[in-house]
C-alpha cells in the first residue's frame, strides 16, 4: 500500500470537518428488538409490517431495476397512506404465513430484502445508514493484515469467517471513511464493472497496487453475503462514519451490492 498515493487520495476527499459523533447514542432500536423500526407516516413499522404493506401495494412496481432508498421510503410511504394502522395491521399475518422462497415467492423476498434495507437505513437517530458495498468491504480487506491465499485454501481454514470480520473491521477502520468510500467505488467499477470510470483508477491504483491482493479481496466477499460487514454511516451533522454490524436480514445472509444504496 501507498503511503504517497494515500496521501493524495486524502487530499482529493478532504471535507470540511464534521463534528464528532456518538453512534451508540443514536441506535434507535427499542429494547428486545433485533431491528431498528422504520418511522414512516406517523407510525414506526417493524421490518415485518413494511414488507407486508409493500407486498400488498407495490411488489410488482419495484421489482426492477432495484430502486434506490429514496424510492423505496416513498413507496412505502404511498402503501401506509393506502392501507393505514388497521389494514397494515390484518395484512402482516397473512404475509408472514407466505413462504419465502426466491424461487416460488420472488416478490416476497423481494419485499422482505427491501423492508430490511429500509430498516438499515433508520437505524441512527440523526443519520442515514446503508450495507457497506463489495467495493468497500473488498478495500477494507485489501487495507487489513490479511494474508493473501488461494481461494480454496482460504476457505479451508478454521475460524476463515472470524478471520475476514477482523480484517474487515481493521481496513475499514484504517483510513477515513470517505476514501475507504473512494476506493471502494472504483474497485467496484475495476472488478465487478460497476459503473467503471477508468479515469479515477491511477490514484486507486497507487493506493492498492497489487492486483493480486485487489482481486483476492474483492472476490473473498462479493459473493459471500454470509459474510458480515458493518453499516456506513451519514450522521446528519455531515462526514461519514463506520457503524456497527448489524444482523442479518430476513433470508439469514447480509446486503452486498455492487453500488452504494442511500
Amino acid at each position: 500500500m501507498s503511503t504517497t498515493a494515500l496521501d493524495a487520495l486524502y487530499t482529493q476527499v478532504r471535507t470540511a470537518a464534521a463534528p464528532v459523533v456518538s453512534l451508540s447514542g443514536m441506535d434507535r432500536r427499542r429494547d428486545g428488538d433485533t431491528f431498528a423500526t422504520i418511522p414512516v407516516a406517523g407510525l414506526e413499522l417493524t421490518v415485518g409490517e413494511a414488507a407486508a404493506a409493500l407486498f400488498e401495494t407495490a411488489a410488482e412496481d419495484l421489482a426492477l431495476p432495484v430502486p434506490s432508498t429514496d424510492a423505496l421510503y416513498a413507496a412505502l410511504t404511498a402503501a401506509v397512506n393506502t392501507l393505514g394502522p388497521t389494514g397494515i395491521a390484518e395484512h402482516t399475518p397473512e404475509f408472514e404465513g407466505l413462504d419465502g422462497d426466491p424461487v416460488e415467492w420472488p416478490e416476497v423476498a423481494t419485499c422482505r430484502r427491501f423492508a430490511y434495507r429500509l430498516a438499515l437505513s433508520f437505524w441512527y437517530a440523526g443519520a442515514r445508514s446503508r450495507p457497506m458495498t463489495a467495493g468497500e468491504v473488498g478495500a477494507a480487506v485489501y487495507l487489513s493484515s490479511l494474508n493473501r491465499y488461494r481461494a480454496e485454501v482460504f476457505r479451508e481454514l478454521p475460524g476463515r469467517k472470524l478471520l475476514l470480520a477482523r480484517a474487515i473491521h481493521e481496513g475499514a477502520t484504517a483510513v477515513p471513511t470517505e476514501t475507504l468510500i473512494r476506493l471502494g467505488a472504483v474497485m467496484g467499477g475495476e472488478l465487478g464493472g460497476a459503473d467503471r470510470d477508468r479515469e479515477r483508477e491511477w490514484l486507486y491504483k497507487q493506493a492498492l497496487p497489487d492486483y493480486h491482493r485487489r482481486r483476492f479481496a474483492f472476490d473473498l466477499v462479493r459473493f459471500d453475503r454470509s459474510q458480515p460487514a458493518p453499516l456506513v454511516v451519514r450522521p446528519d451533522s455531515g462526514g461519514y462514519t463506520i457503524g456497527l454490524t448489524p444482523p442479518p436480514g430476513p433470508d439469514g445472509t447480509w446486503l452486498r451490492p455492487l453500488r452504494a444504496e442511500w
